[in-house]
């Protein structure tokens, strides 16, 4: 009977993918359904344990029950092991211990980080693996330090170290998970430059994706960067930018916000909130009392995302650079996406525009069901879906107060938004045939 399932799972490397993640949430709810994941007094329902499982390795953040006071030292450490496994992809983990095996990695391993890591051909996946773990590794360990460091003067050295760590692997990998406690983020360091600067760096680093970081590191040598990481590094330079400026605006004399705080700490601020919705799900201001445009303008970052082969989510920042491409192509009548001199083939538009359609549709279903099972704003609601669904982990307060139906449909788009829906589309569809012909060419009124 088990050996039809079995067999389904590895037909596609799109199938492996999404029962693999399935599998590490499955493992990481019985885990924290344990009585020494839990503080005395505590207990956990199976449902919150998988919406935190889920949560933590979908990179997400969202948390029905508040991580820093709910969860022992123990229940904390499963949660950081899954953001790691989650941020990184099972496979690239499962990959480092046959390193540490010396074992041999198989053709259908090799299809599978391809699909993990979202490349497009085999070639050199196994040495770029090498590099995501030594990036991530390195990263993590420099940011660890400088927080650990910033954390001494507030706590014990124990506890500072354990802080710096904590939120370092946390934030390298865009999940969002703090232990501050009391759903207080970073809220008591909104001004702290060391805090403000060493976040958005290791937000930005594990959001820019291991290919960028590797173009980054080989450009000494080769003295060029690729169509890919140009379009990246240009297009989230823009959307910081833009954003902080936008926020910075809108906000600047909002006093629940930032009115309060000096010159210097209203730009940290602006830039913290402008980089965090790029999946990263920390914020240093009171997200629900910010003014309804900031929060909507917030909506649309979060919904970009951050870029390709990275530990975020979104429909990505290629995606949306594409997009911009094409529109700005049928403005001035050309027929070709053209970016940095180069030519963008037809498949990628199509592409983009696949999974731009398919994550709307997802926001939108999700968000239909949720203002009827839900009471409260609808604004607040569509926050909390797209925060879900692009693995940001931002939330105007829904969270906690999510009905059983609610938290179901929140863990869903979490999954689906770190699986991808295109991922998801090909692991559940029905394989796809060779088209031996093609229909005459029809024509409608376009506008």
């Amino acid at each position: 009977m088990l050996a039809k399932p079995v067999k389904w799972i590895f037909t596609s490397p799109p199938r492996l993918l999404m029962t693999g993640f399935a599998f590490i949430i499955a493992l990481g709810m019985l885990l924290l359904k344990l009585p020494a994941a839990t503080v005395a007094g505590e207990t956990t329902s199976w449902l919150d344990a998988l919406f935190t499982a889920t949560s933590a390795t979908c990179v997400t953040g969202l948390v029905t029950v508040d991580t820093g006071t709910h969860y022992t030292t123990f229940g904390q450490i499963v949660i950081l092991s899954l953001i790691q496994v989650g941020g990184l992809g099972f496979m690239t983990m499962a990959t480092l211990f046959a390193f540490f095996l010396k074992r041999r990695i198989s053709l259908r391993e090799r299809l599978v980080l391809q699909e993990a890591l979202n490349q497009s051909s085999m070639e050199g996946i196994v040495r770029l693996v090498r590099r995501v773990i030594l990036y991530a590794v390195s990263i993590e360990l420099v940011g660890a330090v400088l927080l650990s460091a910033r954390f001494l003067f507030d706590m014990s050295p124990g506890r500072a170290i354990y802080y710096g760590i904590f939120h370092s692997v946390s934030f390298f990998n865009n999940a969002g998970f703090d232990i501050m406690g009391h759903y207080k983020s970073l809220t008591d360091y909104v001004g702290d430059p060391l805090v403000n600067l060493v976040t958005m760096l290791l937000i930005i680093l594990g959001g820019l994706g291991f290919i960028v970081l590797s173009d980054l590191i080989d450009w000494r040598s080769s003295r060029k960067l690729t169509l890919h990481s140009k379009v990246v590094l240009s297009m989230t330079g823009f959307l910081i930018v833009f954003g902080a400026f936008v926020i910075f605006l809108f906000e600047f004399t909002n006093s629940a916000t930032m009115e309060p705080l000096n010159f210097g700490e209203k730009v940290l601020a602006a830039f913290l909130q402008s980089v965090s919705p790029r999946t990263a799900g920390v914020n240093s201001l009171d997200l629900a009392s910010l003014r309804q445009a900031t929060q909507f303008f917030i909506v649309l970052l979060m919904f970009i995302g951050a870029s390709p082969g990275s530990t975020g989510g979104g429909i990505k920042t290629t995606t949306f650079a594409t997009l911009i491409g094409a529109v700005y192509a049928m403005i001035r009548g050309r027929e070709d996406v053209v970016m940095f001199r180069y030519r963008l083939g037809q498949e990628r538009v199509y592409k983009a525009l696949t999974v731009t359609l398919l994550s709307l549709t997802l926001i939108i279903v999700a968000t239909m069901i949720l203002t009827t099972t839900e009471d409260h704003h609808f604004l607040q609601i569509l926050f909390e879906v797209t925060s879900a669904f692009s693995t940001v982990g931002l939330t105007m307060g829904l969270t906690a107060d999510l009905t059983t139906v609610g938290k179901i449909i929140i863990i869903l788009m979490m999954f689906i938004g770190r699986v991808g829906p295109l991922t998801m589309g090909y692991a559940l569809g029905p394989k796809p045939g060779r088209v031996l012909y093609r229909y005459a060419e029809g024509k409608i009124i376009i506008g």
